[in-house]
């Protein structure tokens, strides 16, 4: 496959406006290229428009690497603003611009172009290579998850997640928790709320509450990724400033690592909604929204290894191990009972996720195909 080839893929899907859905588009894409060389793929239907991707590579007894690269973007917002409109994936110099370049279209096609052209080549290598493009990962790592509970990565020995890293390689990230706290009162004129109950009041006590209960956790850090935080975002309550409001609610969002499990944090919630129902005529309620726990793997494994060693004998580059607070994909693969080899390194810039202007550079996602297929024959050996 020449580089206009290459180029030309990554424009194709980024032209495929996949916010938060409609994936199928890439997913037929991406299935029309494993069937040109004759690699065996399926789709794994989410939802209506919504497919996984799934292809593999057998050669033998060896181990189980799994390539994955999720086919969502969002959205990108008030498009007047953009350099270039978002879904054309105009290129300027050595920069293609467009929503889902760095976030990770770029990766999701490198990771596929490499499979296919170590098919195209013959190249020798023993185990399995397995692809697994996902749906819905911006919304709630949906096709991760459905693929996990199916059964596609219960064998897998080694995950390499193509999302945008730069020269440096993921080892570890934060889990994530959304939760909604909802409290039902009585509605009654202002002039007179003692016939009234007001909703938002159980929700001020969670508020000042929840900051105690939380520093537990605050306390324990983790040398790659820093402290838990968490943060109130949303309070909604009333509907006229003349009525003691009957219904209000309180969301928030907790970064946990490996060192504060999620259900600990989640059972901490719970038990300090328990309380204050006792002590209000209001029902509080808590709903636990989201809820994807750290990923934390070894530094060293040996894909890490392979990784490091390819870069170091291509570019003279020491590859920089780090942990980042974002969540990805491997929260939900990471639920498989068995250990395994984990990274995420692919093309782009981190910093340019979910921003307007987003772009990759060229030279770096063709270079990163060079970079995996030497990886892949590494780890597969």
């Amino acid at each position: 496959m020449n580089q206009n080839e290459k180029i030309q893929i990554l424009q194709d899907i980024i032209k495929m406006p996949t916010i938060n859905d409609q994936e199928d588009q890439v997913a037929n894409y991406l299935k029309s290229l494993f069937d040109r060389y004759k690699i065996p793929s399926h789709k794994v239907e989410y939802a209506k428009n919504r497919s996984n991707i799934v292809a593999e590579l057998k050669a033998g007894n060896g181990p189980v690497l799994v390539l994955s690269g999720h086919m969502d973007v969002v959205s990108p917002g008030d498009e007047s603003t953009w350099k270039y409109p978002p879904f054309t994936a105009f290129i300027e110099g050595n920069r293609l611009y467009g929503r889902g370049a760095s976030d990770m279209k770029a990766g999701t096609a490198a990771l596929a172009i490499a499979m296919m052209e170590l098919k195209e080549e013959g190249a020798e290598f023993k185990g399995t290579l397995r692809y697994l493009g996902t749906v819905g990962e911006e919304i709630g790592e949906l096709g991760s998850q459905q693929l996990t509970e199916k059964g596609y990565i219960d064998d897998m020995d080694g995950l390499l997640i193509g999302e945008p890293t730069g020269y440096s390689i993921v080892y570890t990230h934060k889990g994530s928790i959304n939760y909604t706290v909802t409290s039902k009162g009585k509605s009654s004129h202002s002039s007179n709320p003692d016939l009234g109950i007001n909703a938002i009041e159980p929700l001020i006590t969670f508020y000042q509450k929840e900051n105690e209960i939380m520093k537990p956790f605050e306390g324990k850090s983790n040398h790659a990724l820093g402290r838990l935080v968490h943060s109130i975002t949303v309070l909604q309550g009333g509907n006229q400033v003349n009525s003691v409001p009957e219904q209000a609610f309180i969301q928030g969002n907790v970064r946990t690592i490996p060192e504060t499990p999620n259900d600990a944090v989640i059972q901490s919630l719970m038990t300090l909604v328990e309380e204050i129902n006792t002590s209000t005529d209001c029902e509080v309620s808590i709903t636990i929204d989201y809820n994807k726990i750290p990923v934390d793997s070894n530094r060293d494994s040996r894909l890490i290894q392979a990784a490091r060693q390819v870069v170091k004998d291509k570019h003279h580059i020491d590859l920089k191990t780090i942990g980042i607070s974002a969540t990805t994909d491997a929260a939900e693969f990471s639920k498989v009972n068995r250990p395994f080899d984990f990274m995420i390194f692919g093309p782009g810039i981190p910093a340019l996720a979910h921003q307007k202007d987003e772009y990759v550079e060229i030279d770096q996602y063709l270079e990163m195909i060079e970079l995996y297929k030497e990886i892949i024959k590494n780890y597969l050996i």
